[in-house]
């Protein structure tokens, strides 16, 4: 009786730590669905360089995740909810997604590969171009927000073990959006020629700046509620 009761337990806890990483795959990939500007720069060194080279801005992205998930845990997010680091994050942020827009549109025509030639780009740049998206202050403080909430339950220092299934799950699902996202990419990319490629480019260039500005929007915000307050 004993063993069969164990036996009930044990897979009674398995049930549930699937259930749970399931539950939150489905709110990583949630998280990721919307376009912002690490799927924007993606988007872009996709189309221009291949699947590998906008999987190489995913891998720069999630880099930062998961040290963002540990982070949070350890209590980076109650740190970062004081106004007074918070706000200049969101100035700093668009400033680094203004950049990132303007490098896109000025080399818009160049790093372009189509189907059969070999890059120009090394991996490990476009690496370091998802790192620059992810690392952007303002970026930080939005994806903290985000995962704040989404691991408001997992904070419980006494239960690691959860908290590891959450953050393991909530990183899946951002893997299986980016490996989606890319997928359609690498199979559009066949049918586009160097000048489709360059206006798209250009396009996300517009789009990070945007971006930026949405930053320096949140950065008005918080001053005006700052001086309320």
């Amino acid at each position: 009786m004993n063993i069969n009761g164990r036996m009930k337990g044990s897979f009674g806890k398995e049930v549930f730590w699937l259930s749970l990483f399931f539950t939150y795959l489905l709110a990583g990939l949630a998280i990721a669905m919307p376009v912002g500007a690490m799927t924007v720069e993606m988007t872009k060194q996709g189309l221009k360089n291949g699947f590998m080279h906008g999987w190489a801005v995913g891998l720069g992205g999630m880099t930062i995740d998961f040290l963002l998930i540990i982070a949070l845990y350890m209590g980076l997010a109650s740190i970062l909810s004081i106004p007074y680091i918070q706000i200049p994050m969101w100035l700093i942020g668009a400033c680094f997604l203004v950049f990132l827009g303007y490098d896109s549109i000025k080399n818009s025509d160049q790093d372009i590969t189509l189907k059969g030639e070999k890059p120009n780009k090394s991996f490990f740049s476009s690496y370091l171009n998802g790192l620059i998206v992810a690392i952007s202050p303002g970026n930080l403080v939005f994806w903290i927000s985000v995962f704040g909430a989404v691991l408001s339950d997992s904070y419980d220092m006494t239960q690691p073990t959860k908290f590891l299934i959450v953050g393991a799950g909530i990183l899946a699902g951002i893997l299986l959006h980016d490996v989606g996202l890319l997928t359609i990419i690498a199979l559009t990319r066949k049918v586009m020629n160097r000048s489709v490629i360059k206006w798209i480019s250009i396009i996300a260039g517009f789009i990070l700046i945007g971006f930026g500005g949405y930053f320096v929007y949140e950065f008005i915000l918080a001053i005006k509620g700052l001086r309320v307050s």
